[in-house]
């Protein structure tokens, strides 16, 4: 399985520290392990799940589909307008 990074999501990963940056490999390493980890969206959505989970005392969220035998990893995020972004982000491409 290839991994693929939207602009977006290689965006936002790079402010991260290294030990953030750790911990978000150890959460894609558990999508890759059982890909029905996060929910699946509906409406406008679809087809895009939402894997959510803690760095430090936030909580991000974590947007990836597959296309193919690809994973793409899409966004990544705080909850505040984190869904509203996503859509106006899918519209673009």
């Amino acid at each position: 399985m290839k991994i693929l990074q939207s602009r977006s999501f290689e965006r936002k990963v790079k402010k991260f520290s290294k030990q953030e940056k750790k911990r978000l490999d150890n959460q894609i390493r558990k999508i890759i392990d059982d890909p029905s980890i996060g929910s699946e969206k509906k409406g406008d959505l679809r087809g895009v799940y939402v894997h959510k989970f803690k760095l430090q005392t936030v909580q991000h969220l974590l947007s990836y589909r597959f296309v193919g035998e690809n994973l793409e990893l899409i966004m990544i995020g705080p909850h505040e307008n984190y869904y509203r972004d996503l859509k106006s982000y899918l519209k673009r491409r």
